[in-house]
């Protein structure tokens, strides 16, 4: 069976509180997009299951991929038989744009799917919660309000169908570890549930990401990609999750390849 996992991009993300547990509450707006991983299983004639890894370096052991921790996160409530599993990725990891999660839990609707284990909707939130804080958005892969940690969800009516976007990554990644370093939560003034309801020629200095303030010091070329899509017609641009992807959104079609060179480039009509 073969599957076309797909990224996501934050738009806004506001560190609201600290949690006793050590982990962060949040809000953000999780918003899938077509940048796409290949992901196949098929019947293994060995004994045990695999994994094989193509495109992108993950730079990962095979057995440290969440694919394999989500197939054995199954296997040990249902039946699974042994499975070669190839994974070609094409949405870069460390970019803020869930890939890792997406393939998670688009194998795990595949299993459900393939093998008939009539697990409902609400059980597979459940499991891919337990691989990631955000795997369980690509679950419904709708656009969401996330709060929580990521893992609360709450239905928006959001469609940026009439939009180009740009999609900019730098040659480095940036770590939720790294991210959260020196992050002052706060609440904001007004709450992103409603600042979505906005015109998104509006959201610009309105809706931001508060990763970016101390990354972009850090990393001044965030910044100057995030300015050069303003700069070329982005009526909003943003830094994805914790980084290091930037996207910029466009009325008219763009091409703005020559300007982002030795970079992960991609134009997508969403």
């Amino acid at each position: 069976m073969i599957c076309f996992p797909n990224a996501k991009i934050n738009i806004g993300l506001n560190i609201v509180s600290k949690r006793t547990d050590g982990y962060h509450n949040l809000e953000t707006i999780f918003y899938p997009i077509p940048l796409k991983d290949i992901l196949e299983f098929v019947p293994s004639q060995n004994s045990e299951t695999s994994i094989n890894q193509s495109g992108i370096n993950l730079n990962i052991p095979e057995d440290k991929n969440i694919c394999m921790k989500a197939y054995h996160l199954l296997a040990r409530n249902y039946p699974l038989p042994s499975l070669d599993i190839y994974l070609h990725k094409i949405i870069p990891n460390g970019a803020g744009l869930g890939g890792g999660s997406a393939d998670a839990s688009f194998f795990l609707k595949s299993l459900n799917e393939y093998f008939n284990l009539n697990i409902p909707n609400r059980k597979l939130i459940d499991y891919a919660s337990e691989l990631g804080a955000d795997c369980a958005f690509f679950i419904n892969n709708e656009a969401v309000f996330a709060s929580g940690t990521g893992n609360i969800f709450d239905d928006i009516e959001l469609n940026l169908q009439n939009y180009y976007m740009v999609l900019v990554k730098p040659n480095f990644s940036i770590s939720t570890l790294e991210a959260f370093n020196n992050i002052k939560p706060k609440m904001p003034d007004i709450s992103l549930k409603e600042l979505i309801k906005l015109p998104v020629s509006e959201w610009k200095d309105r809706i931001v990401n508060d990763f970016e303030e101390n990354l972009f010091q850090k990393y001044p070329l965030l910044s100057e990609i995030k300015q050069n899509l303003y700069n070329q017609g982005a009526v909003y641009a943003s830094m994805s999750g914790s980084g290091s992807a930037i996207y910029g959104l466009f009325t008219d079609k763009p091409d703005l390849k020559n300007r982002f060179k030795g970079m992960f480039y991609r134009q997508l009509v969403l």
